[in-house]
């Protein structure tokens, strides 16, 4: 089994330790999971193509910790299947699927030496000697932990012990990799480092990832491919910009996305090509293309108008168009930006403006919508119209 020798990149100094690209075709048919009468994950239905990166994405409780261990083999499927490429995997032991594993928790063995702790599950294969030792040094010198390889996991840092890990799971070179929330309990800056360093690692390896998170900047910013799970239920599948741009309803889009969208209830006013959304604090018309997408929607009188932060115009002045009157409520600095609290008469919204707005709390400010970016859902199951 041939190792390539990493070759320098940029100033990271790393690349390829890999035999060639070892990929699979997930394909997760139908699959529900009960514990008890307990429905934990239900119909799922899910195609992660061979060397994408795709990121489970919920909530706590939302079945995509369950799903995960389905994949493992550490959970057993109540109905369903589940194919890598166009093998049917759901009575294969878990040592026999080609799956490596990465949990939140290390679980680094404290007695052995960090090179001893990747080269683990070559010895239980009873690898040899010359190819534990080629394997283990290409993973350390891929992850940059090359001179750490003599110290124990109690004398590295959080990070340095999440890459041991993740160097334990490269030297099996498998079909798979499943992340359980692997970097959750780093800190804010470390979290960002590690993002960078799996999405670059992923792209180097070129092996099939799914990436479990509750995250929401860790699925948009490192996955090809997001599923959307909310109480066992798939919501959305796509891209990062479709999950963002287009969510399908009203959870998905409200829990993707920071600062969160903004939702305000509205009258749907008028009929034919003329229809707008009213609010004791605004009336603005549909775009023409809009009220086709509303599709007889306007039948039921009210609807749900969402709206991001930074799809929102804040000023003092009355603008000419349509726009939003209330009142700042607070002005938050977030560095390069700042987040403006706006006061209407029965919700308050955020808006993301330039940290030279002149706005003081208490003051009338006037909003203007970017309808080219403005969302509508029905109020009774939350589904988007546009």
């Amino acid at each position: 089994m041939s190792v390539r020798v990493p070759r320098r990149c940029g100033t990271h100094g790393v690349t390829t330790i890999w035999k060639g690209p070892v990929m699979a075709t997930i394909t997760i048919k139908n699959v529900w999971k009960y514990y008890g009468d307990t429905a934990a994950v239900k119909h799922l239905d899910i195609t992660c193509p061979d060397g994408s990166f795709v990121s489970i994405l919920g909530p706590s409780g939302c079945g995509k910790s369950s799903t995960m261990r389905m994949l493992a083999g550490l959970e057993h499927i109540s109905s369903g299947d589940i194919f890598f490429d166009d093998l049917r995997i759901n009575d294969l032991a878990p040592k026999d699927r080609d799956v490596a594993m990465v949990f939140e928790n290390y679980a680094l063995y404290p007695h052995k030496s960090v090179f001893e702790n990747i080269a683990n599950p070559l010895r239980l294969r009873k690898t040899e000697e010359k190819a534990i030792k080629e394997r283990v040094e290409a993973a350390a010198r891929l992850l940059e932990i090359d001179h750490l390889l003599d110290r124990r996991p109690h004398e590295l840092s959080g990070g340095q012990k999440q890459r041991v890990a993740i160097g334990r799971a490269i030297v099996r070179q498998p079909k798979l990799f499943l992340f359980d929330e692997p970097i959750a309990h780093l800190d804010a800056k470390l979290r960002a480092h590690m993002r960078g360093e799996i999405k670059h690692l992923q792209r180097e390896l070129g092996t099939t990832m799914i990436y479990v998170t509750h995250d929401q900047l860790e699925a948009l910013s490192m996955a090809d491919y997001i599923a959307v799970m909310h109480d066992g239920e798939l919501q959305q599948w796509g891209t990062p910009s479709e999950i963002f741009n287009h969510p399908v309803n009203a959870w998905v889009a409200g829990f993707v996305g920071e600062p969160a969208m903004n939702f305000l209830t509205c009258d749907v006013i008028g009929e034919g090509d003329s229809v707008s959304l009213r609010h004791r604090n605004f009336d603005i018309p549909l775009l023409p293309q809009q009220v086709r997408q509303l599709n007889g929607g306007a039948a039921a009188g009210r609807a749900r108008m969402g709206v991001r932060p930074d799809a929102l115009d804040i000023a003092l002045e009355r603008p000419g168009g349509p726009s939003i009157t209330g009142e700042i409520f607070v002005n938050e600095l977030l560095g390069g930006d700042m987040l403006v609290e706006v006061a209407l008469a029965d919700t308050r919204v955020r808006v993301k403006t330039t940290p030279e707005f002149t706005g003081k709390p208490g003051q009338t400010c006037h909003l203007t919508v970017n309808r080219d970016k403005w969302h509508v859902f029905d109020t009774t199951d939350g589904h988007a119209y546009f």
